[in-house]
């Protein structure tokens, strides 16, 4: 979205592993990204958590794929994940999204008050996320992928869409 807000970390994240990683403490420490068109990867390599670097150095990654496919591979995990704190910063692996409305003030007509509402969140079982483990989210079928009526009508989607003449597209 185009409005960063402070409850971003809790309603709005695709998370391989959110925790209070430091990616200055060490100079082989990174955060990278790449993009080449059909899939954006983001790496952080070698990164400790704040305060707790005797843990051992994390390497893990999230590649976002042009066809809504989304793998979180886990290279190196030092220790289990519910043994990191979350009192400083969350601790979290998944996905979460949603939106906000500005809404006017009932006490201050000229102001507006900020509502999120989080529609989807899938949390992954960090019990899980180990050395040399991957996560893959697969996205579900949608009506916006017929080109066709005839495509519609024969789709097994369990959803009720209806083709729509003017869009030329399902709906």
């Amino acid at each position: 979205g185009d409005v960063i807000h402070r409850m971003l970390t809790a309603t709005q994240y695709i998370a391989p592993l959110m925790a209070n990683f430091n990616p200055s403490y060490s100079r082989n420490s990174t955060v990278q990204y790449l993009d080449n068109g059909k899939v954006f990867v983001v790496q952080w390599d070698k990164v400790y958590l704040q305060g707790k670097e005797d843990m051992g150095s994390f390497t893990f990654q999230a590649a976002l794929h042009s066809t809504g496919r989304i793998v979180f591979g886990y290279k190196e995990i030092p220790v289990p994940v519910l043994q990191i704190s979350a009192t400083q910063h969350p601790v979290k692996a998944g996905l979460s999204d949603a939106f906000m409305i500005l809404n006017p003030s009932p006490d201050v007509p000229e102001s507006r008050r900020r509502t999120i509402y989080e529609y989807h969140r899938v949390e992954l079982d960090t019990s899980k996320i180990t050395n040399m483990s991957a996560v893959e989210f697969t996205p579900l079928p949608t009506c916006l992928q017929h080109q066709s009526c005839e495509m519609c009508v024969s789709s097994e989607l369990t959803f009720n869409c209806s083709w729509c003449h003017v869009l030329q597209r399902y709906v």
